[in-house]
């Protein structure tokens, strides 16, 4: 399944975690920042992300606790220039106001340009 069919799959599922999240996004409460939800952003899909900020914020359950795949993909998504905030279920129907102030936080942090990739001319990386 590609990321663009996986994010439609997933547009029409949400937990009930996703969808309190995104009732708030949508409606530009956080200073006017427009999210997308469920998008593809190379192999993965992002719960929400704000790509004029380069921010991805994830709703995660159990599944998610200490997860490799997790770590890679955070991983990637830092190499690309995005901040990526992981806020548990629980927390946010529970604590909705820390979670969006903290995300509203993270709008007014200064962008992250993506990392440089190696330059084999330059000795950096693998010349394979």
């Amino acid at each position: 399944m590609t990321p663009q069919s996986f994010a439609k799959v997933l547009r029409t599922t949400p937990t009930d975690a996703e969808s309190l999240l995104w009732r708030h996004l949508r409606a530009h409460r956080l200073g006017g920042a427009k999210f997308r939800r469920q998008q593809p952003i190379g192999p993965y899909v992002a719960d929400f992300v704000h790509f004029g900020a380069r921010l991805v914020v994830e709703a995660d359950g159990g599944q998610h606790n200490g997860s490799v795949h997790d770590a890679g993909r955070d991983a990637w998504m830092r190499a690309q220039g995005f901040t990526v905030l992981r806020f548990w279920n629980p927390d946010i129907l529970n604590n909705t106001d820390a979670v969006l102030s903290t995300i509203l936080d993270a709008l007014a942090q200064p962008i992250q340009p993506p990392l440089p990739r190696p330059s084999p001319a330059r000795g950096e990386g693998s010349q394979a």
